[in-house]
Parts: structure tokens; C-alpha cells; sequence
């Protein structure tokens, strides 16, 4: 049962997101045109990265939590994880959209947005030897300057408090995945790779990891939908 626990986490992370789709609420599933393309998209960068720092040794899977299929030298529940988690997470931005109508942090965007750009530049430059840090952390500055750029930080606050909310549950399944909660890790890393530096058993550069695929998640999946905006206004 145990080669099952990957699986079951992806399971467990979409289960009440994709229930909860078809309420009258929030309505999840009538943004799924513009969430799955997102999706995809963000999906075949990661699986490059992720194929990429598995060869090298970055990091490796344990085949005692996994149920054995492998594509692209990856398991299926890695693949799985690049739906079931942003699936999540936009699910989480939908609804704080819904019941929080202020954008609480948009006073404070520029700034943390700034800083935030610098520090993972000093971080990521100065970590050139280590490959899950540099890449990392530069990859998450150019992806928060670009989308600053192309929109003007005009999502970045609900987006900076759908990331902050979504470390709940980030917190207890990445727990698990490296080993909080479990004898064994399902993903190893490569320490000689990171900065050694764990929230319980967590590397730090995770925290990064997750913000950067939700980012890209998020920026896709709101320009489609105001395209579709535009052309029904111009429709009008």
C-alpha cells in the first residue's frame, strides 16, 4: 500500500478543489478554458526542469512510495503533481477572489515585489555552485519581474495572499514528501545542490519553487481570461 502514497497525495491535494468546481459560487469550472491551457503550459516548463535536475542528481524519487510508471525518466505522480497542485492553488485564488473583495496587499506590491526580485538575484548569483538554489531562485526573480512587467502588479496582491494560504497545505504535503511525517523521503535531494536550509524537513528553495509554478499558473490563466474579457466586449 505505501508504493501508493504519492498517488494518493496528488489525489488528496485535487479532491475537494475539483468537487467543489461546480458550486454556484465561485463557479471553478466555467474558468477551466483558461486554467488548463495555464496549466499545460507551465506544466511542460516544469517537467524540462524537473527531468533535467533529476539526471543530474538534484534530486531522486523513492520507488517504495511510487506505484513504478515512469515517463520521461520521471514518475507519473510527479507528472500528476503539476495538475493536481495548480489545479489547488488557482482553485484557492478563485475563492479568496470571491469572499475577500479588497485587495489587501496592493498597497505594498511595488515594493515587496522589488525586493523580493533582488534578494532571489543575490541568492541565486551568489549560489552559481549549487544548482536547485541558483536556478531557482533566478528563475523565480525573472518570472516575478516579468509578470510585473506585462501587468503592472495588477494580480500580484491576490496573488502574494493565495501563496501565503496555499503554504498550509504546501507545509503538510511537501512535509510528507521529504520525510516530516514518514520514515523515508519520497523525494530526495541532494544536499551538496541546496543550501541545507529546511523548514522541518523541507528545503528552503521549495518555498521559491512553489511560488514560481504558481506564478506562472496564475499569469497565464488570467490573460487568457481577459482576452476572452476584451473579445466579449468588443462583441458587445
Amino acid at each position: 500500500m505505501e508504493n501508493y502514497l504519492y498517488l494518493i497525495l496528488n489525489i488528496f491535494t485535487i479532491s475537494f478543489p475539483l468537487v467543489r468546481s461546480f458550486e454556484n459560487k465561485v463557479q471553478y469550472a466555467k474558468n477551466w478554458y483558461a486554467l488548463f491551457p495555464a496549466i499545460l503550459a507551465t506544466g511542460i516548463f516544469f517537467i524540462v526542469w524537473d527531468h533535467w535536475f533529476t539526471v543530474i542528481g538534484v534530486w531522486e524519487f523513492n520507488p517504495r512510495y511510487l506505484i513504478g510508471v515512469y515517463f520521461f525518466d520521471l514518475p507519473l505522480e510527479e507528472w500528476l503533481f503539476f495538475l493536481t497542485v495548480p489545479f489547488a492553488c488557482i482553485f484557492i485564488y478563485e475563492v479568496l477572489n470571491y469572499f475577500i473583495k479588497k485587495d489587501v496587499f496592493a498597497p505594498i506590491v511595488k515594493p515587496v515585489t522589488f525586493i523580493l526580485v533582488f534578494l532571489f538575484l543575490i541568492v541565486g548569483l551568489s549560489n552559481l555552485d549549487k544548482w536547485y538554489t541558483s536556478v531557482n531562485f533566478i528563475v523565480g526573480a525573472f518570472t516575478l519581474a516579468i509578470h510585473y512587467f506585462f501587468f503592472k502588479g495588477k494580480y500580484l496582491g491576490r496573488f502574494y495572499l493565495t501563496y501565503l494560504v496555499s503554504l498550509i497545505p504546501f507545509l503538510i504535503v511537501n512535509g510528507i514528501l521529504t520525510g516530516s511525517f514518514i520514515d523515508e523521503q519520497v523525494v530526495k535531494y541532494n544536499d551538496l545542490e541546496n543550501l541545507s536550509i529546511r523548514i522541518f524537513t523541507i528545503p528552503i528553495e521549495d518555498t521559491v519553487y512553489s511560488m514560481t509554478l504558481l506564478l506562472m499558473n496564475l499569469s497565464i490563466y488570467e490573460k487568457i481570461k481577459s482576452k476572452k474579457t476584451i473579445y466579449s466586449t468588443s462583441s458587445l
